[in-house]
């Protein structure tokens, strides 16, 4: 156990994001309920996931995470979830084809229900509300009943996150999965012609591996068969995660068994506050948002406080700078890290600095976020850091929520398709068009020639060309 820590010493530090519940002794109650329940993961899971971690931190492999921006109880079908699954496959083929290394997936679902919010409360035609906190907290209807936080709810997404991960494992270790169904990956609403035809070819060039190994009298591996894939979600309802908390009876840790992965969000990483005091006490591994407004003293403050021990696999720094800000803020960060040896996997959150309006809508330019997924490659680069990851929020729904892309999704359009709860995600296309994008730039990484040292003139940094 860590030094002065137990799973409700949280509850003695500052809080931030969190709802006002009317009835704290119906809200006790339930937390107890929930401490009785059986975990959603195992200690195992979550080790497994952090070993994994460590491998793509040295440069062994990739993260690939992504998901809904907030799940939704009315929008729960396996449909739904296999969508995004396929599309979560196909990008995964793509970079692990590319860089001949693997990619660790991780899905932002069984348990993405709570969002933190700019204001604690919404006003509409002079009338003031509760802010909508995902549906875990309350409801989206702009009515008092629907915005009053409700303890049932953690119940009911204790519930749904029990059935999604069934579905998961399912998909993952049943078949669904097999790299002999490649085509059948492919959704029915892909209809840009170039992105057809690259994924294509790339899953025949598959097939002739594969019928090559056949025709060789060589055994098919089970990794051709199945796959593993983890959850997360952001630690946002600290009472959520501490009645999912426990101790490992193999090893003595505590575990949050509410996800494989918990991250800290960019508005709750405040060092003496309660989400890092609960986290740094669970062996999982832990991802922490890093916005432009994080200086490297805090940051290295943090790493010290979660990883402690300097463990490879336990620590995830996901900047989200937006895409005119990673040159001025990203290469001082990576300095201190290096500077200091602390051992980190970086990823890249290229959705949430870049939300913008338009046509009434909240929307991210898909130019955007390629242009901060360019820059975030190109600063590791030439930092000499290693670029390991991204993290999306996307779907495998057919929606208009981001503008741009090869299907050129316009500011008229976001009114066809728009679905989501909260914050506006790629769509299938624009997934797979970022994952070519991803595999391009993957590729120097993981090859026998050189890293390119990156150069730079002034404060810009050369960028990688991709075709």
């Amino acid at each position: 156990m860590k030094p002065n820590w137990t799973p409700d010493s949280w509850r003695t530090r500052p809080i931030q994001q969190q709802p006002e519940y009317p009835d704290t002794t119906h809200l006790a109650q339930v937390e107890a309920t929930l401490a009785g329940y059986p975990p959603l993961v195992f200690a195992g899971e979550a080790r497994e996931l952090r070993r994994l971690f460590a491998e793509v931190s040295q440069g062994r492999a990739f993260l690939l995470q992504g998901g809904d921006c907030a799940e939704s109880f009315a929008e729960f079908s396996s449909s739904k979830i296999g969508d995004t699954v396929k599309v979560l496959l196909q990008m995964a083929v793509i970079m692990t084809f590319a860089a001949g290394c693997p990619v660790v997936k991780v899905g932002r679902m069984a348990g993405q229900f709570a969002k933190p919010r700019s204001a604690g409360s919404e006003t509409v035609d002079g009338v003031t509300l509760p802010a909508y906190r995902g549906d875990i907290v309350n409801g989206i209807d702009f009515d008092e009943k629907s915005r009053t936080p409700d303890p049932q709810r953690l119940l009911r997404a204790y519930h749904q996150s029990t059935a999604t991960l069934n579905l998961l494992r399912a998909f993952a270790q049943g078949g669904f999965a097999d790299l002999h169904q490649l085509h059948q990956w492919n959704l029915d609403f892909i209809s840009d012609e170039t992105l057809s035809e690259k994924y294509s070819q790339l899953a025949g060039r598959i097939d002739e591996s594969l019928a090559f190994i056949r025709a060789c009298g060589l055994k098919s591996t089970p990794q051709l068969h199945k796959t593993s894939f983890f959850t997360a979600h952001e630690a946002l309802l600290l009472n959520y995660e501490q009645a999912l908390t426990r101790q490992d009876s193999l090893t003595g840790e505590w575990y949050d068994c509410s996800a494989h992965m918990l991250w800290i969000g960019d508005r709750t990483r405040q060092p003496d506050g309660a989400h890092v005091e609960f986290l740094r006490g669970v062996g999982n591994p832990i991802g922490v948002k890093v916005g432009p407004s994080m200086d490297p003293d805090e940051l290295l403050r943090l790493i010290d406080s979660l990883n402690p021990d300097n463990d490879p696999g336990r620590l995830n720094l996901i900047a989200r700078m937006g895409a005119d800000r990673v040159e001025e803020h990203l290469p001082a960060l990576i300095r201190a890290v290096r500077r200091e040896g602390r051992q980190v996997l970086w990823s890249c959150d290229p959705m949430h600095g870049n939300t913008i309006k338009a046509g009434g809508y909240k929307t991210r330019a898909f130019e955007s976020i390629l242009h901060e997924v360019r820059q975030f490659f190109a600063v590791h680069r030439a930092e000499g850091s290693h670029a390991g990851g991204i993290h999306i929020e996307m779907t495998g729904q057919n929606v208009t929520e981001c503008i741009g892309g090869s299907r050129a999704v316009t500011e008229e359009r976001l009114s066809d398709r728009y679905h989501t709860h909260c914050d506006p995600r790629l769509n299938a296309d624009q997934a797979l068009e970022l994952a070519f994008l991803i595999a391009e730039s993957i590729k120097p990484e993981h090859s026998k020639a050189p890293r390119h040292s990156g150069t730079r003139s002034g404060h810009r940094y050369r960028l990688l060309e991709v075709r």
